[in-house]
């Protein structure tokens, strides 16, 4: 390689470093996260984002629930927020700077589409087999890494059951049972689409 040509290409390296450079700090961003109400961050969730009638730009979020959309020109932006089983969000009159990237506040809060949602009914019964009332039922989401995250508790009815209404997306929850005088007891369920699960729990009494 010559002389010349080496100093031609590093010219035009600095040229489209320059103009990257140009490019971004002549635009901006939107950031946020998406959770689901009572169940919090999701992920899948497609964002798009327009401006006036027009569609500009999509994103999706992580398993964090995140997402961050870069090259916006200034302006004033909306966002739609979409996944199976949930309820359609948007968000109006986003302000993006140039050279700057705006965070979105913690209100992307969608919540389940009753039409299509994944209902779990937890039953408590005792050795004979009689429903057992005011049960109390913890309901957790386990993670990839094996640990629970708490989103729920509830205590049995007057016929011994307990109704959690969860998004359809595919995942594993655990319900424990705890009352005064039993053993606790927990039973993991996997969740995969619009349908009724059933789990039942037989008490076992604490030793004295």
């Amino acid at each position: 390689m010559n002389r010349s040509k080496a100093i031609l290409i590093l010219l035009s390296l600095i040229l489209s470093a320059a103009a990257a450079f140009a490019q971004g700090s002549s635009t901006g961003g939107i950031k946020g996260k998406v959770s689901v109400k009572g169940q919090g961050p999701t992920a899948d969730v497609s964002i798009t984002v327009r401006q006036g009638e027009r569609e500009v730009s999509h994103a999706v979020t992580d398993s964090k629930g995140e997402f961050s959309i870069t090259g916006l020109t200034p302006g004033v932006y909306g966002i739609t927020l979409r996944k199976t089983g949930l309820s359609v969000g948007t968000l109006e009159d986003i302000k993006v700077k140039a050279g700057k990237t705006t965070q979105l506040p913690d209100r992307l809060v969608l919540t389940v589409n009753e039409a299509s949602i994944a209902r779990l009914w937890s039953s408590v019964f005792n050795e004979g087999g009689y429903s057992i009332p005011n049960v109390r039922i913890e309901l957790a989401r386990v993670q990839s890494d094996g640990t629970t995250r708490k989103i729920d508790g509830r205590l049995t009815n007057e016929t011994g059951q307990a109704v959690f209404r969860l998004s359809p997306d595919k995942a594993t929850y655990r319900l424990t049972i705890k009352a005064d005088g039993i053993e606790p007891q927990s039973k993991d369920v996997e969740i995969d689409g619009a349908m009724v699960y059933r789990i039942a729990f037989t008490i076992q009494r604490a030793p004295k």
